[in-house]
């Protein structure tokens, strides 16, 4: 067809719906109706002659053709507001731009109530969304432009998604004060003989911990198995599992409950928490500004102390009986 029959606002409709999967999400996202939204697309089908996009459980799933034109029309739209602001610059302190990221659970109780304020005070016209994205959905949300950041423990992330660490972050073990069988530090005679929460957190990277017990001999009983950190402290204080998990969210915890923080028997390797973006977008100043923003805050010496305790020394008695030849 030719382009001059077109109404280039329908794009931008596309261009929303692509991103959002959703024609009511994609309305929210233009500020406008989801009549008008649904109107728009319908006005579009008819001047392509393609349905666009077709309803699935996983939201609006765009068609050959709605694929083809996604990424092109999401280019020039982008050109487009670069060209008309006049600068490729980006002022956060007048800047209404909205962010869209993804954080694990634990993640957004550590880094969000201290990256809202610091954003009031820098840039209060900014939004932020945090996404409900599933963890092997991550990495095609930031290569769509879904989602602008991703930040956590997320080594599944490669490729095209960049990435840089943040900081490391040791592994400890959580348990409530008055544990009748843990005192003051954690052997592997008692951290075998426990009973153990575990998150089930599809694509993190804390299977570390079980790689990291298995090249000791250690095995978890697992008495709990939940797909979020946050029921956790409340079940701990009342039971005695063990927690295992980093040292920055055990202390978030341990101060609001009657919980304690001990070592684990053995070394595991800590998370590496990072913020990842795709190449796409390594260039917006807008992507590059919230970046350094959470780097300076939250990165190694930024004025966040972890204290995290020895592990106890290994005893013979607790070693391994090694058959004689």
């Amino acid at each position: 067809m030719n382009i001059r029959n077109l109404d280039l606002n329908l794009l931008r409709v596309l261009d929303a719906i692509a991103r959002e999967s959703s024609v009511s999400a994609a309305a929210a996202r233009l500020g406008v109706s989801q009549p008008a939204a649904s109107n728009a697309l319908a006005r579009l089908r008819r001047e392509l002659g393609d349905p666009l996009f077709v309803r699935t459980p996983r939201g609006m799933r765009p068609t050959p053709l709605a694929g083809t034109l996604a990424e092109p029309v999401r280019q020039a739209l982008a050109l487009l507001e670069a060209t008309l602001a006049g600068t490729p610059g980006f002022e956060p302190a007048t800047s209404t731009r909205s962010f869209r990221f993804y954080m694990s659970d634990i993640g957004e109780i550590f880094f969000l109530p201290p990256l809202i304020g610091r954003l009031h005070q820098l840039a209060p016209r900014l939004h932020l969304e945090a996404a409900a994205l599933a963890p092997e959905d991550v990495a095609e949300g930031l290569a769509t432009g879904r989602i602008d950041l991703a930040v956590g423990f997320l080594p599944e992330l490669h490729g095209a998604v960049h990435r840089q660490v943040i900081f490391r972050d040791p592994y400890v073990c959580l348990l409530r004060a008055d544990h009748p069988h843990i005192g003051a530090r954690l052997t592997r005679r008692q951290f075998a003989a426990a009973q153990h929460a575990l998150v089930a957190s599809p694509g993190s990277g804390h299977r570390v911990i079980e790689q990291a017990l298995a090249r000791h001999g250690l095995r978890r009983h697992i008495a709990l198995r939940v797909p979020h950190f946050t029921v956790l402290p409340q079940v701990l204080e009342g039971t005695d599992l063990v927690l295992t998990l980093p040292a920055r969210i055990a202390q978030v915890f341990a101060r609001e409950r009657a919980l304690r923080i001990v070592a684990p028997p053995v070394r595991i390797p800590p998370a590496e928490v990072a913020v990842h973006w795709h190449e796409r977008f390594d260039r917006d100043p807008a992507i590059g500004w919230l970046r350094q923003l959470l780097l300076a805050m939250f990165e190694e010496g930024a004025g966040v102390t972890v204290s995290v305790p020895r592990p106890p020394p290994v005893r013979c008695t607790e070693q391994m009986a090694i058959p004689k030849p």
